[in-house]
């Protein structure tokens, strides 16, 4: 217990067999719960969780979600004694992903009744002494939902990979208009906490299975207006091999980007602004048309029978676009969600 809330802990393992004893070994003493989870690991992975099971779970089956699956019940040895908090092993019966391995965590949580919940990944990356810093926002009740901060300043980016920090970075900026949280840095974190009030006003099972499902579910917190707290906390980096594929991940992640800004978009027209998806329709496309009609200005001594417009004429359709996406970001970030920095 920490303060006086039960705390579980979510550890997504995936070919972790080399660090996740560890990271179960290094966990504060204040954990009730961890609800260590196998993803269909090809390696011994589920063996070591075995290991240092406390608490005979359920072998998560292939049903589209946990909470439907038909599991059965894990026959485990005593782990290692009251040291540890109770150790819950999950396995997949196939490989569910990131997202899908963060939901059956969240919904086993939500079923013990835990007051806070936190993600930890399983490769040694984050630094369980820092936990306690991600659960004070929550159990103070100032946030709903907190996550670590590897951009606050140099010293906690010191060590990322170059090329890493600029994929941050960059999904940072996008992710501000997408989820609402203007003030909010390095959207990627998997080191998170969250309330057990936040965690039942969004719906787990619709987040995304892949290494996506941050960028969805920040926008669902934003849409259930939740405040977020952003902590500085600095990720450490080893020989670790990251286990996602740039290629697919960009495509994924600019799909779900897309569909939760204009999922978001949809929920503030709900609760009371209609006027934000029609500055940012208005904004589009009065961008799109003066583009063409720009580019339909430079073919025209080109092109035989290309159509003559002049530059001011041309401009107009585009500068007015840009004025009023200027316009619905001005009242977007002026009615951002609420993110506290620690």
């Amino acid at each position: 217990m920490y303060r006086g809330q039960t705390v579980g802990v979510v550890l997504p393992a995936y070919n972790e067999a080399d660090h996740v004893g560890s990271v179960i070994e290094s966990l504060p003493g204040f954990v009730d719960r961890v609800y260590a989870i196998d993803d269909c690991s090809t390696d011994e992975t589920w063996d070591v969780i075995c290991d240092y099971a406390t608490v005979g779970d359920r072998a998560v089956g292939d049903a589209e979600s946990p909470d439907e699956q038909a599991a059965e019940e894990v026959l485990v040895p005593d782990g290692h004694g009251g040291a540890l908090p109770e150790v819950v092993p999950v396995q997949h019966g196939t490989n569910q992903g990131a997202g899908g391995t963060l939901k059956t965590g969240y919904l086993l949580a939500a079923r013990d009744g835990m007051d806070a919940t936190v993600t930890i990944d399983a490769d040694g990356q984050m630094d369980p002494t820092q936990m306690d810093r991600l659960l004070d926002p929550i159990v103070e009740g100032r946030a709903g939902f907190s996550k670590g901060n590897r951009l606050a300043d140099a010293d906690t980016s010191d060590g990322m990979p170059p090329f890493r920090l600029l994929g941050n970075w960059l999904l940072t900026l996008l992710m501000k208009p997408a989820s609402g949280y203007w003030r909010l840095r390095d959207p990627q974190n998997g080191y998170t906490a969250i309330s057990r009030e936040a965690l039942d006003a969004v719906d787990i099972t619709a987040i995304p299975d892949d290494h996506d499902y941050p960028n969805d579910l920040l926008a669902r917190l934003n849409a259930a207006d939740v405040s977020v707290a952003d902590v500085s906390i600095p990720a450490i980096y080893g020989e670790e091999e990251s286990t996602i594929r740039f290629s697919e991940f960009v495509r994924r992640t600019s799909v779900t980007i897309l569909r939760a800004f204009a999922w978001r978009l949809r929920a503030a027209a709900d609760r009371g602004r209609p006027h934000l998806p029609v500055f940012y329709v208005a904004g589009v496309v009065g961008v799109i048309v003066g583009l063409f009609s720009t580019a339909s200005t430079l073919l025209s001594g080109v092109l035989p029978g290309s159509l003559s417009i002049s530059w001011p004429e041309s401009a107009l359709p585009l500068a007015a676009g840009l004025a009023v996406l200027g316009l619905a970001l001005g009242a977007d970030e002026a009615s951002d969600g609420e993110v506290i920095s620690e």
